[in-house]
């Protein structure tokens, strides 16, 4: 049977893939499933738009077809679950979308949780997701970094304004839990945690938890 899970990175930035890669760095362990991430090669350099989002789905699909035999499941790699139902229908194997189960995942450390978002122009599409999933009871706030890709070049720029809207979503908004709404930026989560004081979620991290349970129980 295959034991792989591959991580697909949905943009062309090897940066971002090779993040996601390190996420993975505490799951990886001796006989557990393999963990592998791919780079989609005809994404755009980032997902921002929901242009962005649809123009992903059929190449997206399409390496999910081709994964399939080697697959022991898959992880759409990106906070906007581009292509993630559609996904679902072209495999039986196990595909988790990091944006749902990041957000499971708050769900079970807190009672209020809150999101923290790379720009504006994505709380539109958290927010639709958020009460598609019936959450919003739950649901305490979004902020975004309002920060755009060479500014998040900078760790410590960014590590600083990451810590500042997570404060924000505690002290303000009520959140007791958060979740980062990007891949590739595991490297910020602890300290985050320890500057704001309440767990966060890295997304890359919960899918790929669920997916090895998932793996290992047959679901």
């Amino acid at each position: 049977m295959p034991d792989t899970i591959y991580l697909i990175n949905p943009n062309t930035t090897l940066a971002v893939t090779q993040g996601i890669d390190r996420a993975c760095e505490p799951l990886r362990m001796a006989g557990g499933p393999q963990i592998e991430c791919v780079t989609l090669a005809e994404g755009p350099a980032a997902i921002e738009t929901e242009r962005d989002v649809d123009a992903v789905a059929a190449p997206l699909v399409r390496l999910v077809a081709e994964l399939e035999r080697r697959a022991a499941a898959l992880v759409i790699a990106c906070f906007s679950d581009p292509g993630l139902h559609a996904a679902r229908g072209a495999t039986k194997k196990p595909v988790l979308g990091i944006m749902e189960s990041g957000l499971l995942a708050a769900l079970t450390l807190g009672q209020r949780f809150g999101v923290i978002a790379v720009s504006t122009a994505m709380i539109p599409r958290h927010r639709r997701v958020i009460g598609a999933m019936g959450m919003s009871d739950r649901f305490a706030g979004v902020r975004a970094l309002g920060m755009n890709r060479v500014e998040l070049t900078d760790e410590s720029r960014t590590l600083h304004r990451m810590i500042e809207v997570a404060k924000q979503l505690c002290d303000e908004d009520g959140a007791d839990t958060l979740v980062m709404g990007c891949a590739g930026m595991a490297q910020y989560r602890e300290r985050i945690e320890r500057a704001a004081g309440v767990p966060v979620v890295e997304p890359t991290q919960a899918a790929v938890a669920m997916a090895i349970g998932r793996v290992r129980v047959g679901w």
